[in-house]
């Protein structure tokens, strides 16, 4: 156990082509990478991996996946060879009383997870294990998951929500601008973390439009539920690369600890 505990994130990714572009968002990502202490491990929640019921990977070398399309060959080109941890694979089942966690030796990390990992955390020397959102759940049931996994934090873990606070694909465009209904959501997300008021940002489906558009299909948003379900009382709050992208895309990322 160590005296000092591990900071948590929720962090905005985004397009993939992060991963390989140099742009705010990217060199946001690379700094506060290199302003964490040293993780003995990770553990990623991706917006990109829902199942039925709670998984977690379980292989000592999990796959890189290239889970989208249309994108140059040189993303599909890119490899995060970080090794898994099946230790702390047998840490969260048994942390996690609410739920009975299903090892899983058939997916690997997605982009949600290494798109950021490869900025943060370059040389992939870290090992990584990814948690998947239980699609059947809701969004309280996620915010309750992340707060069982706190005893991680004492363990040297990283955690780390990886999705965005507003996506709505649907209505994106490929251009710096932003949406005023997105704007809206973001700003008023942003306040009620600072503000440690976390009920309104998991009963999102009550605070109007905005919020529904923003949301929209869920899964990018509930990440941000196990970082804020994993914050211990007092603790400081940061964001970073806080801009909303495309129209409707918050890249909005969140530091705890």
């Amino acid at each position: 156990m160590t005296t000092k505990r591990m900071p948590v994130l929720f962090v905005g990714h985004g397009n993939p082509m992060n991963a390989i572009e140099d742009n705010e968002f990217s060199r946001a990502w690379s700094s506060v990478g290199k302003s964490l202490p040293r993780p003995r491990a990770i553990l990623c929640i991706s917006a990109h991996w829902e199942t039925t019921g709670t998984k977690v990977t379980a292989m000592e070398k999990p796959k890189t996946i290239h889970d989208f399309y249309g994108f140059p060959r040189e993303l599909f080109e890119v490899n995060y060879p970080a090794p898994g941890a099946p230790d702390l694979v047998q840490t969260v089942r048994k942390v996690t009383r609410m739920t009975e966690v299903q090892p899983d030796l058939e997916w690997g990390l997605d982009h949600g997870t290494w798109s950021v990992l490869k900025r943060m955390f370059p040389a992939a020397d870290v090992p990584v294990v990814q948690l998947s959102l239980d699609r059947t759940q809701p969004a309280e049931a996620h915010y309750r998951l992340g707060s069982q996994l706190k005893e991680l934090r004492e363990e040297e873990v990283l955690i780390i929500g990886s999705g965005n606070l507003v996506h709505n694909l649907r209505l994106v465009v490929f251009e710096d601008l932003a949406f005023d209904w997105a704007v809206d959501f973001d700003r008023k997300v942003s306040g009620w973390i600072l503000q440690n008021d976390h009920e309104p940002i998991i009963h999102y489906e009550k605070q109007g439009q905005s919020a529904l558009r923003s949301v929209n299909s869920g899964e990018h948003y509930l990440p941000l539920l196990y970082a804020l379900g994993l914050k211990e009382a007092g603790e400081p709050v940061s964001f970073f690369a806080d801009k909303v992208w495309g129209g409707s895309i918050s890249m909005r990322s969140v530091r705890i600890g």
